[in-house]
C-alpha cells in the first residue's frame, strides 16, 4: 500500500476475497526516509515522525477507503507502516500469509528512487501466491 490507485485497488480486492473466504487482512504500507532516496544528511528525529505520522495517515485512509468509517468492518484487519523498502518489507510480511496483494505500480504519496518493480520483485520472491492488482 502506497497511495496509489493500483495499491488502493489491491487493498479493496484482499477485503473482498478475505470477505468471501473468511480471512482477514494485513495491510502494509512500507515508507523510506529521503535519506534512503536522496543520499542526503540523515533527517532529524522530529523529521523521522513525521515521515511515519504521515505514513500512518495515507494506510488509514486506504482503510477506511477500502473498508468504510468506524466499527463494524467486514472483515478482521490490522495496518501497519514500516520503514524501509517496499518489496523486502512486503515479502518479510508475506512470510505465513494465505496470498500477497500489490499493486502493478507505486506512482503514490511514497515513491521509490530504485530501479525496479516492486510487483516484480514480490511475483519472483514473495513465499506465497502473489495477486497483482492494477
Amino acid at each position: 500500500m502506497d497511495g496509489s490507485e493500483p495499491s488502493k485497488a489491491a487493498l479493496r480486492w484482499a477485503v473482498e476475497q478475505a470477505r468471501v473466504d473468511g480471512g482477514a487482512v494485513d495491510a502494509v504500507l512500507a515508507w523510506e526516509s529521503p535519506t534512503s532516496w536522496y543520499g542526503l544528511t540523515p533527517p532529524s528525529d522530529e523529521e523521522m515522525r513525521t515521515y511515519a505520522s504521515r505514513a500512518q495517515e495515507v494506510l488509514d485512509q486506504a482503510v477506511e477507503d477500502a473498508l468504510g468509517p468506524g466499527p463494524g468492518r467486514p472483515v478482521p484487519l490490522r495496518s501497519t507502516a514500516v520503514q524501509g523498502h517496499a518489496a523486502a518489507v512486503l515479502i518479510e510480511a508475506a512470510a505465513g500469509a494465505k496470498m500477497l496483494i500489490v499493486g502493478n505500480r507505486g506512482r503514490g504519496e511514497f515513491r521509490e528512487a530504485l530501479l525496479g518493480s516492486v510487483s516484480m520483485h514480490c511475483a519472483q520472491h514473495a513465499p506465497c501466491p502473489v495477486v497483482i492488482m492494477r
